[in-house]
């Protein structure tokens, strides 16, 4: 950080991309759209530079990161592939898909990314601007979400500031994110299972059924390892008492409504899950700066992304 700790406000062009890649080439921290939230990058390979995401996060050391590659020929460089997950990730990448794979053995990665597991979470991004700054870097960035530790998930610059103003170097100004939810994790295994560890945008069954030789079913380790980011049972915290599968809202209550039902704030008017996930995280944003100290949010269709909001709505509530 400069020594009057102020986060620079970076336009997602050809010079902020370049500012960006100087900045963390000397070990600092980057906020950057990316499809799905902005990511806190360091570059993937420095202890000293993934310790300052930890400690700009607040986030507990056994809080395992993602790491962002620029091709699967960069990925496995870190990871073992094995035929499945090479499947999938011609499938998937670029695209908002994280694998859990084995981690290769002295890989370029700082030990605390793996948060002392033997797996390393892999994405290769599709936004454009995160595309080209790990171009423009030549190396791997580790990316959680830029917020503060268990607080909401920014999808836009503002959002980033709210929590982090002052405690990173930049931020690249991309505008709202697309998809508006954190990656979905897919961990396959050496014995060939492949175990959901985060619901997210991506669609894991039709991938499955894409994928020749993938296992029959979807599976559930049952473990309670942290081993991807969104695992904790709290998270996504906006800060207040929140109400889920709520009809109708009480007086003291900042009401986030979807389809028929209006509220202060409607994740989509018409019922379209996908823009819901979109707005989700922005939702929350406006009930947690309102004057009002509860939260309450209409049913959502635990179908398609429905089941990623439901399940971000249930650790916020937590």
């Amino acid at each position: 950080m400069s020594d009057k700790n102020v986060t620079e406000r970076l336009l997602a062009d050809a010079a902020g991309i370049a500012r960006a890649a100087e900045i963390l080439r000397e070990g600092g921290l980057v906020a950057v759209p990316t499809e799905t939230v902005y990511g806190l990058a360091a570059r993937a390979d420095s202890d000293e530079a993934i310790a300052k995401i930890y400690a700009a996060k607040g986030r507990p050391s056994f809080n395992p990161l993602i790491v962002h590659v620029a091709s699967i020929e960069q990925g496995r460089m870190l990871a073992d592939f094995t035929a499945s997950a090479e499947a999938a990730a011609r499938q998937a990448w670029p695209g908002a898909l994280t694998l859990v794979l084995p981690i290769r053995p002295r890989a370029l990665i700082a030990d605390a990314v793996t948060a002392g597991l033997s797996t390393l979470a892999l994405r290769m991004p599709a936004h454009p601007v995160m595309q080209r700054l790990i171009d423009e870097c030549g190396f791997p960035l580790a990316a959680p979400s830029a917020n503060r530790s268990n607080a909401i998930s920014p999808t836009t610059a503002d959002h980033v500031l709210e929590t982090l103003d002052g405690r990173i170097d930049a931020v690249i100004d991309g505008g709202e994110c697309e998809k508006g939810l954190e990656s979905s994790i897919l961990a396959i295994r050496h014995g060939g299972a492949w175990e959901e560890l985060r619901s997210g945008p991506f669609d894991l069954e039709a991938l499955r059924n894409a994928v020749q030789g993938a296992p029959s079913a979807l599976g559930d380790n049952g473990k309670d390892t942290i081993e991807a980011p969104g695992q904790l049972v709290k998270h996504y915290s906006p800060g207040k008492p929140l109400r889920l599968d709520v009809v109708e809202g009480e007086g003291d209550e900042f009401v986030i409504g979807f389809g028929p039902i209006a509220g202060d704030y409607s994740l989509s008017e018409v019922g379209n899950l996908d823009d819901a996930a979109a707005r989700l995280y922005a939702a929350l944003h406006e009930a947690a700066k309102s004057d009002r100290p509860r939260i309450a949010i209409a049913p959502i269709p635990d179908q398609g992304i429905g089941k990623a909001i439901n399940d971000r709505l249930r650790r916020a509530a937590a």
